[in-house]
């Protein structure tokens, strides 16, 4: 009985070890640890003043070579968020039909993505749903494992947006509630 209490301590500190190793071997080390590809912006994009870019159907938003074709900020520039308050493509017969988003805005705030899809998701007891128009733009989301930080939208009333930090892009997205 003494030689086999001798080894517990051991044993305890080898699995003390080996649990995060595993965790990490499956996908379940910290977010925090995994790569960004962009750090969040620090503020969402202004009210659109002036000219507002005509809505396309099949518009490239690869600014340069080497971005993404998908809405994406560029050194604190909203790629993509250029057709003003009158896009038909954000329009909601209902705005807020679901209430306000209090969870907080911007870069003190990233969420993590605990499941769903574009239909609905969801992170720390709130639910969203991607707009349809930009549900083309979600295909390399990970549903259970992305970062995102949401910002206020200026000029679609009931949307806000899903910045993706591993991706840098970012879309629509509408607040279903908590």
């Amino acid at each position: 009985m003494k030689k086999a209490l001798k080894f517990l301590p051991a044993a305890a500190a080898l699995i003390l070890f080996a649990l995060p190793v595993a965790a990490q071997e499956h996908g379940g080390g910290h977010p925090a640890e995994a790569p960004h590809t962009a750090p969040p912006p620090a503020h969402g994009p202004t009210a659109l003043k002036g000219t507002p870019h005509a809505p396309e159907e099949n518009r490239n938003y690869a600014d340069k070579a080497g971005h993404p074709n998908a809405p994406h900020v560029d050194n604190g520039k909203w790629v993509g968020h250029d057709t003003g308050k009158n896009d038909p493509h954000y329009h909601l017969d209902h705005p807020w039909e679901h209430g306000h988003f209090t969870g907080g805005f911007g870069p003190s705030h990233v969420w993590h993505l605990a499941g769903g899809g574009p239909s609905r998701f969801w992170f720390g007891g709130f639910y969203f749903s991607i707009a349809p128009y930009d549900i083309g733009f979600v295909d390399g989301w990970n549903w259970t494992g992305d970062d995102i930080v949401i910002y206020e939208d200026p000029d679609h009333p009931g949307w806000y947006l899903a910045y993706n930090t591993r991706l840098g892009t970012y879309v629509h997205v509408e607040y279903l509630g908590a």
